[in-house]
């Protein structure tokens, strides 16, 4: 019979900062696309006889992080040198925290599909910079600089997941968080958010760890869910034959779905940490601690149990709409701005403001139809002055004009039709276009009714009012 095993997996996350330069020299941080080896000088590139000069904002931002994360900011910081030898690395080690980092413990809550949560301790927060890129061309191997230097968060998590889906959940919360407090881009894709993770497996109920093995190259969350399953299962399979798993660094191909041993793991001890020499400590004092700590917006999570309690919105609507802090933020100052209740607010955001964002491929933040605007729109149909068909028009309208939704109106003539002499009229018309259905009607045939009011729309081009207009028909009909 086959032993029922627990997976163990510990995430090690290198997030890049989103400063406008490097973390010890003022080459530009982001360097997405540019030609290689183009955005460097002699203290990225490490040449001999250089000085790092340590990036303000660099520092302050991994404060914020750590505060986000509830972990300790630590006071006195220190940088050390890391040493090893690979080909991106040019001064043959890296400017990095080991013993006293930036951040002390700390934990995310993950909120898991099932609906329980799960609290993922952090073994270690600090700051450091990253290294270049190589790859292999036409069996060549090519080095690219650019991003050595650029101000990474290193976050490695106690062994407190358990399986492929946990870890992207986590890595979807802490995505949101990063972006959230507006550190990081976390552009997966683009580099901006890293993941390796260390995985290993025990028999249920067993406390000990196991002989873990490291995944690395994963560039989406749908890759370190794949790739954390696959090694598992491999494992429990060289267990079950009676074979040892051996401590490895695994490489992840996305392209085929598989994994290959690149090289035996390392140790701390192989790296032979000590002081950088040519930095001085990081210092923060209590009154910095305390503004950094004071300076949290409401973290995503927060708000959407308050969307919920406050607003009264579904945990559906709740969720999608604190995905971002700027989307959030759109809501609720719709929703001050405007007379109608909240979960009105929402529909519209959820069901057509959303559609625009992402037929334009912008954010909330991004978008010309400000919440003013929008609460206007929501406001005029509302009050029937103009018809939802049009007020979902209107949105376009104003996103590509920048005009007020109310000068669209008046300039075009969008609004409905409550004249009462005006709509008889027009119902009169209809009535006498169409008597057999009339005849149906008064013969029992109600359900015409609604035909009868898209006639009158039909007829005016959407500008009746269709609750007057029902009213009408009804009381003309009926007669």
């Amino acid at each position: 019979m086959m032993t029922q095993y627990e997976i163990v997996v510990g995430l090690e996350t290198h997030i890049q900062l989103n400063t406008e330069t490097k973390i010890f020299c003022s080459c530009k941080a982001d360097s997405w696309g540019a030609e290689p080896n183009t955005n460097i000088c002699p203290v990225c590139s490490g040449l001999p006889g250089v000085l790092p000069v340590l990036n303000a904002e660099a520092v302050q931002k991994a404060a914020l992080l750590a505060a986000a994360m509830h972990a300790e900011i630590n006071p006195v910081s220190y940088f050390d040198r890391k040493n090893y030898f690979y080909p991106d690395l040019p001064k043959g080690y890296q400017i990095t925290q080991f013993d006293e980092p930036i951040g002390k413990g700390g934990y995310l809550d993950v909120h898991m599909p099932d609906g329980s949560t799960r609290r993922v301790h952090i073994h270690k927060l600090h700051l450091e910079e990253d290294a270049g890129k190589t790859k292999i061309e036409a069996g060549r191997r090519l080095v690219d600089f650019n991003r050595c230097g650029v101000p990474l968060v290193e976050m490695v998590t106690e062994p407190e997941l358990h399986s492929g889906e946990e870890a992207a959940q986590y890595l979807t919360e802490l995505r949101q968080l990063l972006r959230w407090i507006g550190v990081s881009e976390a552009d997966m894709e683009r580099g901006h958010l890293r993941c390796d993770a260390n995985v290993s497996i025990r028999e249920a109920g067993s406390t000990v760890l196991n002989t873990k093995t490291e995944i690395k190259n994963m560039n989406s969350i749908e890759s370190i869910r794949q790739a954390i399953t696959l090694e598992a299962q491999r494992q429990i399979a060289a267990v079950e034959a009676g074979e040892r798993v051996e401590s490895y660094t695994l490489d992840w191909d996305a392209d085929t779905g598989t994994l290959r041993k690149m090289r035996s793991k390392e140790t701390e001890a192989d790296y032979r940490y000590f002081r950088e020499p040519d930095l001085l400590p990081v210092k923060l004092s209590e009154e910095e601690i305390a503004r950094i700590e004071s300076s949290l917006p409401e973290l995503p999570y927060a708000r959407k149990m308050r969307f919920i309690a406050e607003y009264q919105l579904s945990a559906y609507d709740a969720d999608i709409l604190t995905s971002e802090r700027s989307l959030a933020d759109y809501f609720e100052e719709t929703v001050r701005l405007s007379s109608a209740a909240p979960k009105t607010v929402s529909n519209w955001m959820m069901n057509d403001l959303l559609r625009l964002m992402n037929d334009l491929g912008k954010s909330a933040s991004e978008l010309r139809l400000r919440p003013a605007e929008l609460a206007e729109i929501i406001d005029l149909v509302e009050s029937g002055k103009i018809s939802p068909a049009t007020g979902k028009a209107l949105l376009r309208k104003v996103e590509e004009s920048g005009r007020k939704p109310s000068e669209i109106v008046t300039a075009e003539g969008l609004g409905l039709i409550g004249d009462e002499d005006a709509l008889r009229s027009q119902i009169a018309a209809v009535l006498s276009e169409s008597p057999s259905e009339v005849a149906n009607f008064k013969a029992g045939k109600e359900s015409l009714l609604g035909w009868f009011v898209g006639q009158v729309m039909r007829r005016t081009g959407g500008k009746a009012d269709p609750k007057r207009t029902r009213e009408l028909l009804l009381e003309i009909l009926r007669k």
